[in-house]
């Protein structure tokens, strides 16, 4: 998150939350609460962009082709790009397909802040799967990414400015319809999965190999960046599921990476049911806790994690339905609060720490309305709808995850991390609603077993988590860094998922690392504080 000037930076605000695949909200980034109005407009790409710069010319090597050209199209101007030097990507859509087909995958090279930078970029990975790298490039600059270093995005396969893109955005009509649905009914599985394989099956009549869009190929694809723009080495900063793939990318093709920063990890060797149900438990800890520390929170808010608890089992046994309006719109709009709505609405809570035992405890006294505001409105936000590439988002799932843990570990994760939660909970991991059924639908053969490797190797690294993170909990940070043998294992207390976006410790840390790998300055982690909680009457 770079300005464009290398000045001090102050912290981004918590950014904009999204909805992923059918009910997921994969990011593993998530169903958002701080929705845009429900009129906003979006566009579909970026206006004039400038060409690549003396030097970047038209190149392939072994199966990658880069061409400059164009920036690619975003849903809305991205300011920080542009001064971007941008072009297209080609590369086999298959490998090991019998056909030659080829994919085209936007590429913008944002510069970097000085006048004199260094000789390794950083190519950063954006989360999901499905989240267009190109569209998360104002988070990078706002944080300081290319303050000394030319930052490069490109368009994973499949996702938003890619071509052939796989974004399905009748599984976002869906998850918006669904507020009104019980979160976990069967009525409501036979719905989402119908949404599924609406989506699988207009893609294959696209004749797109939705088996080629996983973690293997996408790492083949930035290598093959790399040799077509002539760089050396480069580094990477990946973000939640970008994390996945930096772990993936680090085993299979380590030689031209300098380092390699995580932030919000979620290792392959792990990525499944079981290990969501573990992040929100300490996700949801980390929270609760620090109303506990807090005097006045504590006061008013006694024993958070048994009202929590009360309010799952209480919900799933008898729904609450409200309706609410959402920012920008007089319309109303039905809601219905189950035991899976509420934890999976407290897994994307956590971005707005300070409100949730205020929202808790509305909720235990009758006043479903601001939690019920909150679940909807990422759902029903313009942000929400034909963003995310679901054929990814199933690539990986159905691919590399599901043919890995079998539908008894998966429910085992939940009870080990939630053991008074009702079973009709516990059988839908957070973030993964229908999971296995949908993947029964993608229908697509399993990724190598080798994709569920441990990453080793001494390739120096960041791995960064917020104790707040409910999604992909922190202790996956020393998990990777235990079999990295240059590995730097930091968790920024009191945020959420993605550190980077939210705190301006983690961007300096981010920063010291990428100057001097083998010994990131962690100093201000000594300076953070917990959130003050909002006090209701």
């Amino acid at each position: 998150m770079t300005r464009r000037q290398p000045t001090r930076r102050r912290p981004r605000p918590v950014r904009r939350l999204r909805a992923t695949s059918a009910g997921l909200a994969t990011g593993l980034l998530v169903t958002g609460l701080l929705a845009a109005p429900a009129g906003a407009q979006s566009r579909t790409d970026t206006g004039p962009s400038p060409e690549a710069p003396t030097g970047t010319v038209a190149r392939t090597v072994g199966d990658a082709r880069f061409e400059p050209g164009p920036c690619p199209r975003t849903p809305e101007p991205i300011e920080a790009l542009k001064d971007a030097r941008c072009g297209t990507l080609t590369v086999p859509e298959n490998r090991a397909g019998p056909n030659n087909r080829t994919i085209r995958l936007g590429v913008a090279i944002v510069p970097a802040a000085t006048d004199k930078p260094k000789s390794d970029p950083i190519v950063w990975l954006a989360g999901g799967p499905g989240d267009d790298a190109v569209g998360e490039a104002q988070m990078a600059i706002d944080g300081g990414l290319n303050r000394d270093r030319d930052v490069i995005f490109l368009s994973q396969r499949g996702t938003y400015s890619a071509a052939p893109n796989l974004l399905c955005p009748n599984i976002d009509e869906f998850n918006a319809r669904s507020v009104g649905l019980v979160y976990d009914a069967p009525s409501t599985e036979r719905l989402h999965v119908e949404a599924t394989k609406a989506c699988r099956d207009g893609l294959a009549a696209r004749g797109i190999d939705l088996g080629a869009y996983n973690d293997i190929e996408s790492a083949a694809d930035y290598e093959g960046l790399r040799a077509a723009l002539g760089i050396k080495q480069w580094n990477l900063f990946g973000i939640s599921y970008g994390t996945h793939l930096a772990l993936a990318y680090m085993r299979l093709h380590p030689e031209g990476l300098r380092a390699v920063g995580i932030d919000g990890i979620l290792p392959p060797s792990r990525a499944g049911s079981a290990a969501t149900w573990s992040s929100a438990r300490q996700g949801f800890d980390g929270l609760f806790k620090a109303c506990a520390q807090q005097p006045a929170c504590n006061k008013r808010y006694p024993n958070l994690p048994a009202t929590f608890d009360k309010l799952v089992r209480d919900l799933e046994a008898k729904p609450v339905t409200t309706t609410v309006t959402l920012p920008g719109s007089d319309k109303p709009v039905k809601v219905v609060l189950d035991g899976g709505a509420l934890v999976n609405w407290m897994t994307s809570a956590t971005h707005v720490a300070p409100q949730v035992p205020l929202a808790l405890d509305e909720l235990a006294h009758g006043k479903p309305q601001r939690i019920a505001q909150q679940w909807a409105g990422g759902k029903l936000s313009p942000q929400a709808i034909g963003r995310v590439a679901h054929g990814l988002a199933y690539g990986v799932f159905c691919s590399e995850w599901t043919p890995y843990e079998t539908q008894a570990q998966a429910l085992k994760g939940g009870q080990e991390a939630f053991p008074t939660f009702p079973r009709s909970v516990q059988a839908q991991a957070p973030q993964l609603t229908f999971l296995r059924p949908d993947c029964d639908a993608w229908n697509i053969p399993a990724a190598d077993p080798s994709i569920r490797d441990v990453t080793r190797g001494d390739i120096p690294t960041l791995a960064l988590s917020g104790g707040f993170d409910s999604q992909t909990g922190a202790d996956n940070g020393p998990y990777v860094a235990s079999t990295l043998s240059r590995a730097k294992a930091v968790t920024v207390p009191y945020e959420p998922h993605v550190v980077f976006a939210t705190s301006k410790c983690a961007q300096d840390i981010t920063a010291s690392f990428f100057d001097t790998p083998t010994a990131p300055n962690t100093e201000c982690l000594k300076t953070l504080e917990a959130p003050e909680f909002e006090i209701g009457p």
